[in-house]
């Protein structure tokens, strides 16, 4: 039997780009046009779209105003949309996600970028729907069938990793040249935090760190900052100029925020604490020139310390719009430059003993 393709509602003024999205769209989604806000609320009478593309400039209404009627009306509050605009800066974005917004692209879009967007957003409300209808089955399950609840924990405790892979995989869909980049550094701080366990060094920094796994898991959120920042800096092809790289350095704090506004306020957890530290700190340096706090030395927390030599090897060894990749032994000796500047003399003593496993 044939899958039932998603339904994807395009609200544009423009007639032009209404049927070029259309054509992008339509092999792989059922797609609904809009020439203006009444009519996509008109559409939305009938029919339940799994996502909207919502231009920002229309007249009478426009995207801003469209979506806070959207999201204040229970039966649309919860439909995705992605803004779709030709406005580059980032307070039109960051305005457009303090609205409701999962997404901002500029216009003109290339098609296999919105595809991308578009596939990897549906995952990750499919993913959502999925792990809430899990949790409410099992807030329903009686407390003396333990088995089955241990069956159905595992099978969230999956649907999670899949989320949390969804969205980290979102923020590299943004930055379209650092592909891989999650699970290499996820790598380095492996063998870094086992090197550190093997060595006996930072026991009293250590303590609580026996789930590797959650340690490594939380260091995908390191970048989700990067959410806030534009498209045309992330992929510039060149040296950043001083206002594109002070745009650039607040993905560091704006990722600890995000990540602090998932926790509950009744009490923290573990996973997100660490997130929080890995986003906010793995651009400060040992000797206090780094961002966004200018911490020196210890006052660092040590996965952001951590977190700097493996983000470093990484940006150092693949290749970014501004520089070729640099050989293994080139990014070790970088490194070693860096150290009791850049990177804590500690932490490089051990990257020098570890450096051969950087390299799989």
């Amino acid at each position: 039997m044939k899958k039932e393709k998603s339904l994807i509602i395009m609200v544009d003024d423009n007639l032009a780009n209404l049927r070029i999205g259309k054509n992008v769209l339509a092999e792989n989604y059922t797609v609904a046009t809009a020439p203006s806000a009444e009519k996509l609320f008109s559409l939305l009478e009938n029919n339940r779209p799994e996502l909207i593309l919502l231009d920002v400039n229309m007249p009478e209404l426009d995207g801003y105003d469209t979506i806070k009627i959207l999201k204040s009306k229970p039966e649309t509050k919860d439909i995705p949309v992605i803004f779709l605009t030709a406005r580059i800066e980032s307070e039109d974005e960051l305005t457009g996600l303090s609205l409701g917004a999962i997404d901002y692209i500029t216009k003109p879009f290339k098609p296999s970028l919105l595809l991308k967007r578009i596939e990897v957003h549906l995952l990750v409300e499919a993913q959502k729907r999925d792990l809430e209808k899990l949790t409410a089955k099992l807030q329903n399950m009686n407390d003396n069938l333990q088995a089955m609840v241990d069956e159905k924990t595992k099978d969230i405790q999956e649907l999670q990793k899949i989320l949390l892979k969804g969205l980290s995989e979102l923020v590299e869909s943004r930055d379209n040249v650092t592909g891989g980049h999650i699970e290499r550094t996820q790598n380095g701080i492996k063998i870094l935090i086992n090197g550190i366990k093997d060595e006996g060094i930072y026991q009293d920094e250590t303590e609580g760190w026996d789930d590797m796994n959650l340690l490594l898991q939380s260091s995908q959120l390191h970048d989700v900052g990067k959410i806030h920042v534009n498209e045309d800096i992330l992929n510039k092809p060149g040296k950043l100029n001083p206002e594109e790289f002070t745009k650039m350095k607040k993905h560091t704090s704006e990722g600890e925020k995000i990540i602090r506004n998932m926790e509950p306020k009744e009490k923290e957890h573990k996973f997100l604490t660490f997130a929080k530290i890995f986003a906010a700190y793995h651009h400060e340096k040992w000797d206090g020139t780094g961002y966004p706090y200018g911490l020196k030395e210890n006052e660092i927390p040590l996965l952001g310390r951590i977190m700097a030599i493996a983000d470093v090897y990484d940006a150092l060894t693949t290749v970014r719009p501004y520089k070729d990749a640099f050989t293994h032994e080139e990014a070790v000796m970088i490194i070693n430059e860096g150290k009791g500047t850049h990177f804590d003399p500690v932490l490089v003593d051990l990257f020098n003993k570890k450096s051969e496993l950087f390299k799989s």
